[in-house]
This record gives C-alpha cells, structure tokens and sequence, in this order.
C-alpha cells in the first residue's frame, strides 16, 4: 500500500480487505484505531491482522463470501475449491456444500466457512483457481461427477478453449500428485475428449 493508505488504517483495498500487516510503521495509535473500528462493527475481523468492510444495511454489515476471503489469505495461485466445491466450480454437481471446501500448499488457523485440505505438491504453485479443480476433481473423479464422464469432457474441453485452465500444466502438476487416481482419471478424461 502506499504511504498516504498508513495515515488511514481503514482504507480497504479494492476488495473490501484491510490487512494489519500492510501497514509499514504502524503506530500504536493506528492499531488501535483498527481494534476500535472491529470492535464497533465498523470493520469484520476476518482473522488476526485480516479485516473486512462491506456493505452496511439495517442487520449489519455484509460478510465477504467465503472465496474471497480464500483468495485474500492464499493468493490467487496454487488454491482452488476441493470436493464437491470443485465439482460445484465446475458445474458438475447440483450439491451445494455447507462451507467452502480449498485445496492449498499450508494451512492456516481456522477461517469460519472454509475448510482446508493440505496439499504438498508444489508443482501446484503454478496452477489456477480452475486448474486447482479440476486437479482435485481427478483425485476421484467418479465420488463428485453426477452425469458421466461425458459432462465433465464437454466443460474442460470448452475451459481449455477459452483459456481458464492450461492442460499441459495440469498434466504436469499430475507427474507429482501422491493419488495414483489422478492420473488415472486425467488420461480417462483425455481419452473421452479424444486428446492422446
């Protein structure tokens, strides 16, 4: 953030998220400041040195969604939705999950609405949100997809088309995946979107 945002610790970013940490020289004053302003509802704290300020109406303040606040803690890279919230990215399970199920290289101390799945492949790293996935759909592909191997074909087919996901990182990514079914699955997937 720049140096004119320390002089106003509540300024959130594009998002909607105010994070402690971003604040270079923060003073006693200022952190107060952000304590007073979570205290009275102006701010949600989200998580230590994570805040939030959305929407206000007359039952309070609108909390961030669940991916959001994902993306705030883990970046954009190397995280995507797992289980059915992998199936539900990718349009393959009318199931809606209770909270927002993510794959990510670490762990953080529990976030209300998501639940993490650790995952050591650092390969992943390069991967998008969509990628992450379909990476964890081909874990067990079989447990998430409701309509057949047809349904899931079509839309991966039409992602790499237009470009939200990158087969061949994908397929790299899968050469250090510990589940033997991923890669199982992916050369099943391959063979039904007629790709050698």
């Amino acid at each position: 953030m720049s140096a004119g945002t320390v002089e106003n610790p509540l300024a959130p970013d594009a998002n909607g998220f105010v994070r402690y940490r971003a604040f270079e020289g923060l003073n006693a004053a200022a952190r107060q400041r952000l304590s007073r302003a979570a205290k009275s509802g102006e701010l949600l704290p989200v998580r230590p040195g994570l805040y939030y300020r959305g929407v206000k109406t007359q039952y309070g303040m609108v909390p961030p969604r669940p991916i959001d606040v994902a993306r705030a803690i883990w970046g954009e890279r190397g995280i995507g939705p797992s289980g059915f919230s992998a199936a539900r990215e990718w349009g393959l399970t009318s199931q809606i999950p209770t909270a927002l199920h993510v794959a990510t290289l670490w762990t953080v101390a529990e976030v209300k609405g998501i639940v993490q799945h650790s995952r050591r492949n650092q390969a992943r790293h390069d991967l998008n949100w969509k990628e992450i996935a379909l990476l964890e759909l081909l874990r067990d592909m079989t447990v998430y997809v409701e309509a057949g191997w047809g349904s899931p074909a079509e839309k991966v087919l039409t992602a790499q088309q237009d470009g939200s996901v990158n087969l061949e990182r994908i397929e790299s990514a899968l050469q250090t995946e510990r589940r033997p079914t991923a890669r199982r699955d992916f050369a099943t997937l391959m063979g039904v979107m007629g790709v050698s």
